[in-house]
């Protein structure tokens, strides 16, 4: 099935909002482990610093290819941190991106496993790494997205599968064109462009969209170069002179990527290259001509049909013609489904003798898988925080998306009605949690079944639990729960739910647990509570006054205890001197009773 479109540089302009040319478009460049700034030769490229992004561990890196770009650092993703890890990239302007990510190999010798691992943007998986990627320095070593971001935020994940730790050299988010790659019904609608490859025909380098000094609304795209089909099919010819309509909206391509080309040979006029795909996808297939043969020199003088697998996308190409005049740019694009694991382009001469092709671009389709509630994931995030996940979940990302990759424990389900996937299960039994369950987990409002059996939670269960219509099986069992059973699920037990409360010895309010004491309201506990404090402190102020009271009476005991030798001397004293005089008092008044009759 073939399915053909014709588009020229002119492209509908309903495609709002447009990007304002007269300012950059945005650009965010990450240097992964990096703590400084780095400029990169020999474009003195910016990278940031990597900074709050993600988890994970910095580590020297060792470039995988030629193409990364000249960083030093990695950041790599053990097992032990969970299987899922990510990117979170915030205050990212609405718009369309090119998302690139560069991968590298973490510089110890204890490091022998070549890193294979899934790579998805947005929630949706675009790439797998296959063996065999790092041991070749020719080898593509980025994978490559053109992506709608349109709530503010990026989220690239990377994905073990078990060979190998996930090691990021660089990331890059470029704002490009609303309308770039416009491949016709369905565009910017749930689908994702992932780069399968750019050639350059006839180059004799790779080159980056910096080395052509491109536009920067372009994306900075990488070329890589294509000397020959091979066989002995073509011959390289090339150009000084301008090129037309190159470097236009939407796309913005380098003008030098239309001044050199491969063209047939006299012995063999058909131009034909193979490349080899993933079966069952569909691709948007872009080809790029120039007429920059000085032999042709107007209309009708070259023209040629273009097969894909064998079926004719184009007839009567006339470059000339299409594109209006010689030494001009012209694109066609087609959308092809691909059934086997090859995709051939046939040129195929109808007059004159050669065909000629300047640049192949070949995109895989992706569609972008629908994501998880987003009150749904903050619910488990927050359930992953209050009861200590252990790092070996993860739980980064998104929970259900993609596919192959949920959160361990995770249930999920789609819901057409809302077109989102939804949680429905929580499989988390003996998994040594603790902490206490959070009122939040009310907002998972699709859960069916609920087991944390075998845990060490602690704390009541939330009333909010109750408010979850859809539960079915509940089982706490084998915890530290404590207080009444909310009646909302007491109540639930009556219509057929399998709820397990044993092995909590706090836990009382319904059938099979003991009876709960006297209800209390809220206003009566806070009373009871205020009270107790005052009491408390009536109690306290007592003791203290009565310490200090004891505590000056010891005081006055020891004074008294010191100064007791002297005091007992004193008192003899002042005795003694009271009874002398005492006694001198009465000698006189004796002598004074007998005076005159001793004069007589």
């Amino acid at each position: 099935m073939l399915k053909i479109g014709l588009l020229l540089l002119v492209l509908p302009f309903y495609f709002a909002p447009m990007p304002s040319f007269a300012r950059a478009p945005y650009a965010l460049r990450i240097s992964c482990g990096a703590r400084d700034d780095v400029h990169s030769p020999p474009t003195n490229t910016l990278w940031y610093k990597d900074f709050a992004y993600t988890g994970g561990v910095p580590a020297n890196a060792t470039r995988p290819s030629f193409i990364t770009p000249s960083l030093d650092t990695l950041r790599y993703f053990p097992l032990s941190e969970g299987p899922e890890n990510c990117y979170y990239i915030d205050r990212v302007p609405h718009g369309h991106y090119l998302v690139r990510i560069y991968f590298g190999l973490v510089a110890e010798p204890s490091f022998d496993n070549e890193p294979l691992f899934d790579v998805s943007i947005e929630g949706t998986l675009i790439y797998s790494l296959p063996s065999g990627w790092s041991s070749h320095d020719d080898e593509q070593a980025f994978v490559e997205g053109l992506i709608f971001l349109k709530d503010g935020t990026a989220s690239l994940c990377f994905h073990s599968t078990g060979h190998g730790d996930p090691a990021i050299l660089a990331i890059e988010i470029l704002q490009i064109d609303n309308r770039a790659y416009y491949f016709g019904k369905g565009y910017g609608q749930g689908t994702i462009l992932r780069t399968d490859r750019r050639f350059s025909c006839g180059a004799k380098d790779p080159k980056f969209g910096a080395d052509y000094s491109a536009d920067h609304w372009g994306g900075d795209r990488f070329w890589n170069s294509l000397p020959t089909f091979g066989q002995s099919s073509d011959q390289i010819i090339s150009t000084k002179n301008n090129i037309k309509k190159a470097s236009q909206a939407p796309n913005f391509y380098p003008e030098a990527l239309y001044q050199t080309a491969l063209i047939s040979t006299d012995t063999q006029p058909d131009l034909a290259y193979a490349m080899e795909v993933e079966p069952t996808r569909n691709y948007s297939l872009w080809l790029h001509f120039a007429e920059i043969d000085s032999s042709v020199t107007g209309v009708g003088e070259r023209v040629f049909d273009i097969l894909i697998n064998g079926d004719i996308a184009f007839r009567d190409v006339d470059i000339v013609s299409m594109a209006g005049d010689i030494n001009t740019a012209l694109v066609l694009n087609t959308t092809v489904a691909v059934s086997g694991r090859s995709l051939t382009i046939t040129l195929h001469p109808t007059i004159g003798n050669h065909a000629i092709i300047n640049a192949i671009e070949l995109l895989e389709l992706v569609l972008a898988e629908s994501k998880t509630l987003p009150d749904e994931i903050r619910a488990l995030q927050r359930l992953k925080s209050t009861l200590g996940l252990p790092l070996r979940f993860g739980w980064n990302g998104d929970p259900c998306v993609p596919e192959q990759h949920p959160w361990s424990g995770v249930d999920c389900q789609y819901d057409r009605n809302i077109s989102k996937h939804v949680i429905d299960g929580l499989d988390l039994d003996n998994q040594g949690l603790r902490g206490s369950l959070p009122n939040d987990i009310s907002q998972l409002h699709h859960l069916q079944s609920i087991n944390l059996s075998g845990n060490s939670i602690s704390g009541l269960i939330p009333s909010s639990l109750g408010t979850i219509n859809s539960l079915e099986t509940l089982e706490l069992n084998g915890n530290s729960l404590s207080g009444r059973v909310p009646a909302a699920l007491g109540g639930r037990l009556l219509h057929g739910a399998s709820f397990n409360f044993t092995d909590n010895a706090g836990l009382c309010g319904i059938p099979g647990l003991p009876p709960c004491g006297p209800h209390l309201s809220v206003g009566a506990k806070i009373g009871i509570a205020l009270g107790s404090c005052v009491a408390f402190l009536v109690i306290v102020t007592c003791l203290t006054c009565w310490w200090k009271r004891r505590q000056n009476i010891l005081r006055a005991q020891r004074i008294a205890a010191r100064d007791a030798p002297y005091a007992k001397a004193r008192t003899h004293f002042n005795r003694d001197v009271q009874m002398t005089r005492h006694h001198g008092h009465e000698h006189s008044r004796t002598a004074a009773e007998n005076g005159p009759s001793l004069l007589a």
